[in-house]
């Protein structure tokens, strides 16, 4: 195996966190500036008010984009494993 195939296999791995990470992570960014923007615009600063929906959001959002994330998943560890005999052949 030699070091192109080995930044190939990295460079592919970290694609592939990022874009399952993406909805995840843009989910709770647009709803805790939104809830932060309504708590500085009605003075309230309760914690909770900051989490329970976050919480809630990022749930649904795993709901509505889990069977993708699998489905990524999947498809990335059956090409790792065919690209197996290329990567021992030489």
């Amino acid at each position: 195996m030699d070091t192109t195939a080995v930044l190939d296999i990295g460079f592919s791995a970290m694609l592939l966190a990022g874009k399952l990470a993406a909805p995840i992570l843009i989910t709770a960014l647009v709803v805790g500036f939104t809830v932060s923007l309504l708590q500085s615009i009605t003075q309230v600063q309760e914690v909770t008010l900051s989490f329970v929906p976050k919480a809630i959001a990022v749930a649904i959002a795993l709901l509505v984009s889990g069977h993708w994330m699998i489905a990524e998943t999947i498809s990335f560890t059956e090409e790792m494993f065919s690209r197996i005999p290329s990567l021992l052949g030489g």
